[in-house]
């Protein structure tokens, strides 16, 4: 009698299912993304930079040449302007997360993670978790540069968190488009270009910098329901930056900011985690 014997290779590693292992894979892999982050300072330092130059030329360039609920005075201004810079410095942080999952993507560091036996979306999840981390060291940055040059709260600081929250919840939901737009394309190069080519209309279009009253019809209302819009006009209600006589529009996301705010920042997660761990696992099968 003839045995045939059959062998078959290492099976390859199932990812360990549950919430809470999902919680430890998504946090180690964070902590890597953090630890790369300190051992390139110059990124987290380059990083700083140009929110510190929008707020130092916003603020003495385009103070008093504004009018705000008809103050025209610098002061006024700068209060109405710091919600919008913190806003664009948060979403911004789109085009660097992108570029990060790219290179790891081009590198073959996905393709690695993926032979570990790991919750799939821990890899994104980690990296989203890594670049809040940094966004939130460049809003308390920003923050104390604002202060120096003249911004002030009028609210409770429960309130001032709050808005902060609201703005680092919005980065976080941004965050996850540039990972769908990081394992979309080929290079990190083409990465920081697609994260930021629909960030400068978005962040324009809008409340951020100027009162958008004085928009054409058709840009006001885009303006009006821009989820970016709704956020900077939560933050500067929790800050108290919104001065008298100030024109609130009928648009209901302006109307109710925060429910606006998080609603839409909500929303943005829950789409594009879903997309971007679809694209993670077909992208690098």
């Amino acid at each position: 009698m003839t045995t045939i014997s059959t062998t078959t290779g290492p099976a390859a590693p199932r990812p360990r299912g549950g919430v809470v292992q999902s919680v430890r894979d998504s946090l180690v892999v964070a902590k890597r993304n953090l630890i790369r982050m300190l051992r390139i300072p110059e990124v987290v330092i380059f990083g700083l930079i140009q929110p510190v130059m929008f707020v130092v030329l916003f603020s003495y360039v385009f103070g008093g040449s504004i009018s705000v609920g008809g103050d025209t005075s610098p002061a006024a201004y700068r209060e109405f302007l710091m919600a919008g810079i913190f806003a664009q410095t948060v979403t911004f942080a789109t085009a660097g997360a992108g570029a990060g999952i790219a290179d790891d993507m081009h590198k073959g560091l996905i393709d690695r993670f993926r032979s570990l036996p790991m919750a799939r979306g821990a890899v994104l999840t980690g990296r989203t978790l890594a670049d809040l981390v940094q966004t939130t060291l460049t809003v308390v940055v920003l923050a104390v540069v604002a202060l120096i040059v003249g911004w002030r709260t009028h609210t409770s600081l429960g309130e001032v968190l709050a808005g902060f929250a609201l703005l680092l919840l919005l980065g976080y939901a941004f965050s996850w488009i540039g990972a769908l737009i990081g394992l979309s394309v080929r290079t990190p190069e083409a990465a920081t270009s697609g994260g930021l080519i629909w960030l400068f209309p978005l962040t324009f279009i809008s409340n951020a910098f100027v009162p958008s009253d004085n928009m054409p019809t058709f840009l006001r209302h885009i303006a009006e329901w821009n989820p970016f819009s709704a956020t900077v006009q939560a933050a500067r209600e929790l800050f108290g930056n919104l001065p008298p006589g100030y024109p609130v529009p009928d648009a209901w996301p302006m109307q109710h900011p925060v429910a606006a705010s998080v609603m839409w920042s909500v929303v943005i997660v829950l789409v594009f985690r879903t997309l971007a761990v679809r694209k993670y696992r077909s992208a690098t099968v």
